[in-house]
């Protein structure tokens, strides 16, 4: 009973699964301001939902016929009321037509979309924060390529965002942007592509931008059709690497801000990717809504042909040219150029149509590019190559208050003709407006941060370029100072050094020159810290130095000290100098003489002398470094051993005392003369020391390299007949003996051949060049009978002898199979190999004890097949 019931269950819940699976393919939920409400202090809003789905779903349980909208409070996130029913208005079907474009190769056919749309109508009182409206749904489709899998298991999200007064006071009375249906498009993978994501503002007075952000997940497969969504703020899309909702098709395909065009070069994986679009909507500057749609949209495995080319192109660097094809078009493309300047044309298969062209002077060409693919299909297309190479475009940019506007300088050059068109955008985020055609404009910005500024500078001569930079917007004027402490003698004169655009003023003014300027001097006669204020039209900044002052320079060069003859060794004075001169009473190398602490190596003993300076106070002093040669150590000449072998070493010293390294395989480690006995290669270090006031030891290596431990295998033992040669296969090092050296055609080799007639052994020398060996025998049992395979007629599994069932070939060269079978003729045991064999078991589980058929079949050594069958007991 339990039993069909849990089978009754699981079928159940595998039903509601089909019904809610895999339809999910993008959504949009946008509002209408329809005027005030019919009570006092409240706004009226249709609301509606499109609800793209798979073109494929039938199903009651994908089609629905009404949803349920849920209202939150944007202050609290706090659920308002019961859900609101939408009902289901109507169905548009999206479908790409694979006859639109003949000359794409492989065209889709299975781009469609069912936009299923529900709309109601909603009334909610004027607040501050205003109201999230959220629909949920499950399941997106399976195999999404943007999304970790499994993609069938994940919801999605809906919401609309409806403003309060606190961004504005009118934001409520405020239509949600819309976007314009343009879904179903071939997207060929690996090539170039457009699609618009352009949204409507109905209000007509707000501005849009456009950004790639995350899609939100929602719902579940065990409740894929909630009836009140869960409270925001939403999760967000788990996308698989390297794409991310802000790069939702790779790093080669972006949107434009401002038109919402989705542009670049398709992802080269085929299938289903997920894209989610904001438009910021911003009201005299101020963001007041973020609309979102999302959709999932099919890279195809089709390849278009298009002549694609810029409507111009500049070339102000060389007159070496580059044309290409803008795509890459179907294999077997032909692309013919003609560069406008007289020469012949020239063709190309290349799989871009990619080709250069020396231009013989400047000018304005008309390139025309045709492009043919098998004689059917045909594009062309023209466009306009200015070549006037040495174009160099650049920009500064003025001020950085955010009370005032910033002046863009443009400085930009031109060796053919002048800069003669600008275009400016300022990377302002809060508006669309924020660009300009003058040459050197100027721009407020209304926040802070570091804002992007493009300018897209054109030549008279037609050469256009694009550059950015960065203009740093501050709340303050930016003061730049090299140095803000330092040190002076208190007979010194300082200049103090400051940067920025505006007016300067210092203080205190005491014992101070141009106090008015960006770099006043001072000779304060103690320590003082000046505090500057720049003042950039009224906006204003402050900035300390501090000036440290002292009567004289303390300077201790150190004490004297003995060093290794040889050593490079660092000076380590004592002082609050701040410029530095050293020298040696006899010639020393010094790696800089003018810093506080530099590196020498006397080769003798050495006095260093140093003056320290703090401006135009000074000190003096001298260390003396005295050298002493390093004690002698000899280690001995290298040697070589065998694997498990022993080495004498022998070294020698000019010393104290000495030490080996490592000690764990030396027979004696106090004495000069130990064996040694490593199992690998090592080096040995002997240290000696003296107590002549080197501090240090002197050192030398023996390195015992030890042969790779050598394995002699002579083969496993073996059977064979009188009469048939054996090729015995020797290994584990360079050479080889066989002893005895009988019956054999050579014992001198590896694969040596015997021919016997009667049992016999060998034994194999396996060894190097330098002596190291190894040894190993083979027992060969001859069998007075023709070549025949023998098998034993009974097995006790588990036993020390005779526990396994396997075949004995005797001159077989090799086994074709040796099999098994139980008293019903099933097979329970299969090999080729007569080193394996049964052990009474199938699948690990013991077979019962009895008879069993084997059957075998091999080839001798002369060619023969050789056939047996028997019967063998298993005993337990």
């Amino acid at each position: 009973m339990r039993r069909t019931l849990a089978i009754a269950l699981l079928l159940f819940f595998g039903t509601i699964q089909s019904l809610f699976a895999e339809h999910i393919k993008g959504g949009e939920m946008f509002y209408e301001y329809l005027g005030p409400g019919d009570v006092a202090n409240s706004s009226k809003y249709r609301v509606t939902l499109k609800l793209y789905i798979d073109c494929s779903a039938t199903s009651s349980g994908q089609l629905d016929t009404e949803i349920g909208l849920t209202i939150f409070d944007k202050s609290t996130n706090a659920q308002r009321g019961n859900p609101v029913t939408a009902p289901y208005i109507n169905d548009v079907f999206l479908r790409f037509d694979p006859n639109s474009n003949p000359c794409i190769s492989n065209p889709p056919t299975d781009v469609c979309y069912r936009v299923r749309s529900f709309s109601t109508e909603i009334t909610v009182p004027i607040n501050a924060d205003g109201y999230t409206i959220a629909y949920q749904r499950c399941c997106r489709i399976n195999n999404i390529i943007n999304l970790t899998a499994p993609s069938n298991s994940v919801g999605a999200t809906y919401a609309c965002e409806i403003p309060g007064t606190n961004v504005l006071p009118d934001a409520y009375e405020n239509s949600s942007p819309r976007f314009l249906p343009n879904d179903a498009t071939a997207i060929c993978r690996g090539s170039n592509f457009r699609l618009s994501f352009a949204a409507t503002e109905p209000d007509g007075t707000d501005s849009l931008a456009y950004t790639f952000c995350s899609g939100f997940s929602g719902a579940s497969p065990s409740a894929p059709n909630p009836s009140v969504a869960s409270r925001p703020p939403y999760s967000a899309l788990n996308y698989k690497g390297p794409f991310n909702g802000n790069a939702p098709l790779g790093g080669l395909v972006t949107i434009n801000s401002k038109t919402g065009i989705i542009s670049g070069i398709a992802p080269s994986t085929i299938g289903q990717y997920v894209i989610t679009v904001c438009a910021y909507e911003y009201r005299r500057g101020r963001l007041i809504n973020i609309h979102r749609k999302d959709v999932h949209v099919k890279v195809s495995d089709c390849i278009p042909l298009e002549a694609l080319l810029d409507p111009d192109y500049s070339f102000c660097d060389d007159f070496l040219v580059t044309f290409k094809n803008e795509q890459v078009n179907p294999g077997g493309s032909e692309y013919t150029w003609d560069f406008g300047d007289g020469s012949p044309v020239e063709t190309t298969t290349d799989l871009e149509g990619r080709v250069q062209h020396q231009y013989a002077d400047t000018g304005t060409y008309t390139v025309k590019l045709k492009v043919v693919l098998a004689g059917q299909c045909e594009d062309e297309t023209t466009t306009l190559a200015k070549v006037y190479p040495g174009f160099f475009p650049a920009f500064t940019v003025q001020g950085s208050c955010l009370l005032l506007p910033l002046q863009f300088i443009d400085q930009t050059t031109s060796r053919y003709g002048r800069p003669a068109k600008w275009t400016w955008d300022f990377g302002d985020e809060t508006t669309i407006n924020d660009v300009s055609t003058v040459q050197n404009p100027g721009w407020k910005y209304s926040t802070t941060g570091l804002k992007t500024a493009t300018l897209t500078v054109e030549s008279d001569k037609g050469c256009v370029a694009t550059i950015t930079n960065v203009a740093d917007v501050r709340d303050k004027p930016l003061i730049y100072l090299p140095f803000t402490d330092t040190l002076i003698c208190s007979i010194d004169t300082l200049p103090l050094i400051a940067g920025g655009n505006g007016i300067f003023s210092w203080s205190p003014v005491y014992n101070m020159l141009y106090e008015n300027t960006p770099n006043p001097l001072v000779w304060p006669k103690t320590t003082t810290t000046y505090t500057v204020t720049l003042n950039e039209n009224g906006c204003v900044n402050t900035a300390d130095v501090r000036v440290r002052v002292v009567d004289f320079v303390t300077l201790s060069a150190g004490v004297d000290s003995t060093i290794c003859l040889t050593d490079t060794v660092q000076l380590d004075p004592q002082t609050d100098g701040l410029k530095f001169e050293w020298t040696s009473n006899i010639p020393s190398y010094f790696d800089n003489p003018n810093v506080k602490q530099p590196w020498v190596r006397p080769a003798l003993n050495t006095t260093y002398h140093v003056v320290a300076h703090i401006g135009k106070c000074f000190a003096e002093d001298d260390v003396t470094l005295y050298t002493i040669p390093y004690p002698i150590a000899r280690a001995g000449a290298d040697t070589l051993v065998c694997y498990e072998d022993t080495a004498s070493l022998h070294a020698s010293m000019v010393g104290y005392r000495f030490l080996w390294s490592p000690v764990s395989t030396l027979s004696d480690p106090n004495s000069l003369d130990p064996l040694a006995w490593p199992k690998r290669t090592t080096s040995y270090v002997l240290s000696v020391y003296d107590t002549l006031g080197c501090p240090k030891p002197g050192r030398d290596t023996v390195v015992v390299n030890v042969k790779n431990e050598i394995i002699a295998f002579a083969g496993r033992d073996t059977s064979i007949v009188v009469g048939q040669p054996l090729q015995l296969n020797g290994q584990g090092s360079d050479f080889y003996e066989w002893q005895p050296p009988l019956h054999l055609n050579r014992n001198d080799i590896s694969n040596a051949v015997a021919i016997l007639d009667d049992n016999f052994t060998y034994q194999l020398r396996a060894y190097t060049a330098e002596g190291c060996y190894d040894l190993d025998t083979i027992n060969i049992k001859v069998f007075k009978t023709m070549p025949d395979i023998f098998v034993p007629n009974a097995f006790v599994p588990g036993s020390s002898r005779n526990n396994v069932l396997r075949p004995i070939p005797v001159g077989i060269a090799t086994l074709d199979y040796f099999c098994v079978f139980n008293r019903w003729g099933q097979m329970v045991y299969r090999s080729y190999s007569a080193e394996a064999g049964w052990d009474g078991t199938i699948g690990g589980k013991r077979q019962d004890p009895g008879t069993y058929v084997w059957m075998a079949r091999g080839t001798d050594y002369t060619g023969k097949v050789v056939m047996r069958k028997g019967t063998a007991v298993l005993l337990r």
